[in-house]
């Protein structure tokens, strides 16, 4: 049983050239929702994130947005979800979806997602977030990341105790074995 009332999903205002990034999404909402769990994510309406966020929205699911006011002033908002709200920038952006959620998962998406799951794990690393940070690797689409991040460990730059907390799957079984098992990493003494 997952316990977590919000997750923020990190992931493109592109929906990429496969279909599967769109029924990935959508799958991701849905579980979302049969789990009572809440959607954080960007405030957009284009892309993966219009497709999480519409998809939870039409299966009964709460949904919270994040939009910066340069990209809300664009037009990139999405007005038909449970709460939208609108700030300075995307700094505090980040910092209110990280405030909100009790978890992070990253679906395919360009630099800004890359950005956002990677600081949400390395703040975890150094003890500024104890929440389980995951991607969600459709398609292959995370392999070179998780082998990066592998390679980390292997070079003597991150400890494998800490990799073990990252999280690199494209089942949602696994994400909820690891969700309900997760424990923060260990803080690194110096």
């Amino acid at each position: 049983m997952i316990f977590l009332k919000k997750i923020a999903v990190y992931c493109g205002a592109a929906k990429g050239n496969d279909p599967i990034y769109v029924e990935s999404a959508k799958r991701l909402g849905i579980w979302l929702v049969e789990n009572n769990i809440g959607l954080v994510y960007g405030g957009g309406k284009f892309g993966l994130m219009g497709v999480i966020a519409s998809t939870v929205m039409n299966n009964g699911g709460h949904v919270d947005g994040i939009i910066p006011q340069e990209l809300a002033d664009r037009g990139a908002s999405d007005h038909s979800i449970s709460n939208l709200q609108v700030v300075e920038n995307m700094t505090v952006r980040k910092k209110v979806m990280m405030e909100l959620a009790d978890g992070f998962i990253a679906l395919p998406g360009g630099p800004g997602t890359l950005e956002e799951i990677s600081e949400v794990y390395s703040w975890s690393i150094i003890g500024d977030n104890n929440k389980p940070c995951i991607l969600f690797n459709v398609n292959h689409y995370y392999d070179n990341l998780q082998k990066m991040y592998d390679q980390m460990v292997e070079e003597g730059f991150l400890v494998h105790e800490a990799r073990q907390k990252l999280l690199f799957t494209d089942s949602l079984e696994s994400i909820s074995q690891f969700i309900e098992s997760y424990t923060p990493p260990e803080i690194r003494e110096y």
